[in-house]
């Protein structure tokens, strides 16, 4: 019997089917309720204390002293018995106060008189007698949330994401009608720089999730956000076929725009830290850096015309994120946030790649054939110089 002469009623689902994914759950319910009523564990315990581990997620100074927002992530609750600033013993409070939860938030305050410009070190013990350290390097006072810093937010993450996109896709009227050397050239170099962005952005997140808290896995929830994001976008281009022209500069542009948006909350959050770091010419850097993302999304469209307002979309999508980056990492971050926002940007960018290669291999007789032509290497080579150049001046 053939699969389209078998039964439809045979290969429906049935409330019967259905029914025995009960007996596993049960099964599973069963076998958690004799863990604990049981107290199996309890007869390897050997007095030593349950293990704990505590993360600072953000530094607020004011003119009230410290505060820290600290997350649990200990095998059973944790309490903060006593904190210390500078080996110092000084009263703090805690909101909400009691034992710490595992995976659960709480602010710490502390009227510690800090000193601007100084390095000050603090320092928690809990009731067991463990103790969690965090350092900050230079006390300044965390700018407050005011409609002032939201528009000079706002007007900094346009000035570093969407502009330079802008400045890039100006030089569209200047590559029209590049021949088909040209052409793969510039496709190539826009790999280039896009393999610099995959390999930059995956390092950030990783040095993002290295500061999270153990309970998020931090490596491996960046793997797994990279994979998930990179074979969902592959999936959704892939449903009429390998995209190129305007849906190939729109898929760059979303992969640049989720970059831009892990890079937003990283200033963002600089910003919420007082960093001074963010000085004019870093500023200028990071512009300069993304001018070559705007180019990149420009090559795809030299064989079409499209309009200004492909060219404004185009621009908002991929700059956009920044804006709305800045103002997120200001107000709420978290290094886990940042490291989840990088990883699916990296899955993005991967995506393009595969993409872009496919086109510049299309037509060939296979893919090292249409990969290994002269123009394709010159030009991702370019690519990734031009990146790594331009990265020096963010630099810090």
């Amino acid at each position: 019997m053939s699969v389209d002469e078998t039964p439809q009623s045979s290969v429906a689902p049935s409330y019967a089917r259905l029914s025995w994914l009960l007996v596993p759950l049960a099964l599973l319910i069963g076998a958690l309720w004799w863990l604990v009523s049981s107290d199996l564990l309890g007869n390897f315990g050997n007095g030593a204390p349950p293990v704990e581990n505590l993360t600072v997620e953000r530094t607020i100074l004011d003119q009230n002293g410290i505060r820290l927002l600290v997350r649990g992530g200990g095998s059973e609750p944790m309490t903060i018995a006593q904190v210390q600033v500078d080996s110092a013993y000084w009263r703090f409070t805690q909101d909400p106060p009691g034992p710490l939860e595992r995976g659960s938030v709480a602010w710490i305050s502390v009227p510690f008189p800090w000193v601007l410009g100084e390095a000050h070190s603090v320092t928690f013990v809990t009731n067991t007698g463990a103790t969690f350290g965090h350092d900050i390097p230079v006390a300044v006072e965390t700018p407050q949330a005011s409609s002032l810093n939201f528009v000079s937010q706002g007007l900094l993450g346009a000035f570093v994401g969407i502009v330079p996109v802008v400045i890039g896709l100006a030089f569209f009227p200047a590559l029209r009608g590049a021949g088909p050397a040209l052409m793969k050239f510039l496709l190539a170099m826009t790999v280039g720089l896009l393999v610099f962005l995959l390999i930059d952005t995956l390092e950030d997140a990783l040095e993002f999730a290295g500061r999270s808290a153990s309970i998020f896995q931090g490596p491996m929830m960046v793997i797994l956000a990279a994979g998930a994001s990179f074979a969902f976008l592959l999936s959704l281009s892939r449903r009429q076929g390998a995209p190129s022209g305007l849906a190939l500069a729109t898929y760059i542009a979303i992969g640049i725009g989720l970059h831009n948006l892990g890079e937003g909350l990283a200033i963002g959050a600089a910003f919420a830290a007082g960093a001074a770091g963010l000085g004019t010419f870093l500023v200028m850097g990071f512009t300069l850096h993304n001018i070559t993302e705007g180019i990149g999304i420009a090559a795809p469209l030299l064989k079409i015309k499209p309009s200004l307002k492909h060219f404004a979309l185009l621009a908002l999508i991929a700059g956009g994120p920044a804006v709305i980056g800045m103002w997120a990492g200001s107000l709420a971050y978290a290094p886990h946030w940042s490291a989840l926002a990088l990883a699916i940007g990296a899955g993005a960018i991967a995506q393009v790649v595969v993409e872009i290669s496919a086109l510049l291999a299309r037509g060939s007789k296979d893919l090292s054939s249409g990969l290994m032509t002269k123009p394709v290497l010159t030009g991702t080579a370019t690519g990734l110089a031009i990146m790594y150049v331009t990265a020096m001046l963010v630099k810090i």
